[in-house]
């Protein structure tokens, strides 16, 4: 038996990581600020629950004691979080050195070393620490989730407009098969490389108009299709396609699968 770290492991590919490593019979640890009560829906029956804090170093010794292995699953969106996310990862990866794990991998964002937008360039600073870090360590690259264009949907869908950004096409993916690929690497025997980078992408490109009218369908939505342009750094990103990696597709679930799954809770 295996045991894994997974910090972030409260959130929607976190929880899926831990879900899915317990079913493989693994011990699995979660590392997060706050932990939640026994039986909310972040929680997941069978995992230990660890406080803890990348920004301040609080916590991880006792999260990560005993780990064979750490899943990085956290995000810095905003504020501080965001401003210090590479420090994150760095004191993640001290800590977990100094515990004795042998390997980390982290969730990473399609081409995010290509983007200016601030959130994707945390993503690439926090890969950057990892490749020199003293550990065996893979940083899984993946597009957009089905969850984002959801949302996006779903925000405009309030003032009865559907935004579809001009040109833009999308390969989205479900967070449990990146998930599932983020144990894989987890698991998998030592490449002889000490760092490597992964790519998954969705199982299908489509354009972000034909997306919006699948979540349209499935939501009952009166919303109007509205095409928008999107400038600055996020709008160059897409209009250069540098969200898709079609060579890469993942033979998992589709978006209007994902959609026809998660109706209730759209």
């Amino acid at each position: 038996m295996t045991r894994i770290c997974v910090a972030g492991g409260t959130g929607q590919v976190g929880r899926e990581v831990v879900r899915q490593a317990l079913a493989g019979g693994h011990g699995v640890a979660v590392l997060c600020r706050t932990p939640p009560p026994p039986g909310a829906a972040a929680r997941t029956d069978g995992a230990e629950y660890f406080r803890a804090d990348v920004t301040t170093g609080e916590g991880l010794a006792a999260a990560l004691a005993g780990a064979d292995v750490v899943i990085d699953c956290l995000e810095g969106r905003s504020g501080t979080a965001l401003k210090n996310f590479a420090d994150g990862g760095a004191r993640l990866l001290a800590s977990a050195q100094d515990a004795g794990v042998a390997k980390a991998v982290v969730l990473s964002i399609v081409n995010c070393d290509r983007s200016s937008f601030r959130y994707y360039a945390s993503k690439a600073a926090r890969e950057l620490v990892y490749e020199r870090s003293g550990l065996e360590t893979v940083a899984l690259r993946a597009t957009q989730f089905h969850s984002l264009l959801a949302t996006t949907f779903a925000a405009g869908s309030k003032l009865r407009i559907i935004p579809v950004v001009k040109g833009a096409r999308f390969q989205p993916i479900a967070p449990a098969d990146v998930a599932g690929v983020l144990l894989e690497e987890a698991l998998a025997p030592a490449p002889g490389l000490r760092h490597s980078v992964k790519t998954i992408g969705g199982p299908e490109v489509q354009g972000m108009g034909e997306l919006a009218r699948q979540w349209k369908a499935a939501t009952g939505s009166r919303g109007r299709l509205v095409t928008i342009p999107l400038p600055g750094a996020m709008g160059k990103y897409l209009r250069a396609g540098l969200n898709l990696v079609p060579e890469e597709r993942h033979a998992g679930e589709t978006f209007s699968g994902w959609l026809a799954k998660d109706a209730d809770s759209l």
